[in-house]
């Protein structure tokens, strides 16, 4: 068994473009990604995908691993398809470029879950909703869960009618981080886009919608990512003001100076 960190990355976000390189404490985003991913247990490599030269430069001023990719690609999962073709691994896990609060403890639990059922396809990191808002909020998707950890459906918006407290128990959270077979992931990019995957938004809908599973592995701390240029703030103030962000921004900004 070999797995690796794959971040894909590009310039043209649709909701916030070039987010990739905005800069928290004057260290682009991806690299704050990237250094964060570096401090996992298992000594796992970390490759930036990129179809983009600004990317890549800086990426390697930093002494960071690129791959250059087709500009073609819809998805991350397709870009990441891409870049495993020529890299020997048995498992890869896809690492959105805009989680720059992520814990290396996070991957450290998905490598955990390939160890001990690596012959499941796909997995979904999740976390819990906090609120009625995070429920109708369009700019992150959520997911249902059923009782084995199976994802059986994703969604922008709940398409529950129960009070929060009961879907708080079933829907949950997708955070940026997935994780698949290799050969799996291989054959899922040969599939057409799916009806629900287009219609929708949401890359995922084409495992689900061709029948394979997807399993989620749960995490207790819900974790703002950076979709649109409003919520730069909130991770700005969250690096400064908890403890945990704290402690880990000082090692990524000490480790690598």
């Amino acid at each position: 068994m070999k797995i690796i960190i794959i971040i894909p990355a590009h310039l043209n976000s649709i909701r916030f473009p070039r987010k990739v390189l905005f800069r928290f404490f004057d260290v682009p985003m991806i690299e704050h990604v990237r250094r964060r991913a570096l401090m996992n247990s298992h000594n796992l490599k970390v490759i930036i995908a990129t179809c983009d030269k600004e990317i890549a430069d800086v990426i390697e001023g930093y002494g960071g691993d690129v791959m250059f990719t087709s500009d073609a690609h819809l998805t991350g999962t397709t870009r990441v398809a891409e870049a495993i073709k020529k890299i020997e691994c048995s498992h890869v896990i896809l690492l959105q470029g805009d989680e720059p609060l992520i814990f290396p403890g996070y991957i450290d639990t998905i490598v955990d879950f390939i160890k001990r059922k690596p012959d499941i396809v796909a997995w979904n990191a999740t976390a819990p909703i906090d609120s009625q808002e995070e429920l109708d909020r369009h700019s992150f998707v959520k997911c249902s869960v059923n009782t084995v950890g199976k994802i059986l459906y994703y969604f922008r918006r709940s398409p529950s009618h129960q009070e929060l407290n009961y879907q708080k128990e079933y829907i949950k959270k997708i955070l940026g981080i997935m994780a698949f077979r290799k050969e799996f992931l291989l054959n899922l990019v040969k599939l057409e886009q799916s009806r629900l995957e287009k219609i929708e938004s949401v890359e995922q809908f084409r495992i689900i919608e061709n029948g394979f599973d997807i399993h989620s592995v749960p995490f207790s701390e819900s974790l703002p990512s950076l979709n649109e240029p409003e919520e730069a703030k909130l991770i700005q103030d969250l690096l400064q003001k908890n403890e945990n962000q704290k402690i880990l921004l000082e090692k990524t900004i000490q480790n690598f100076t």
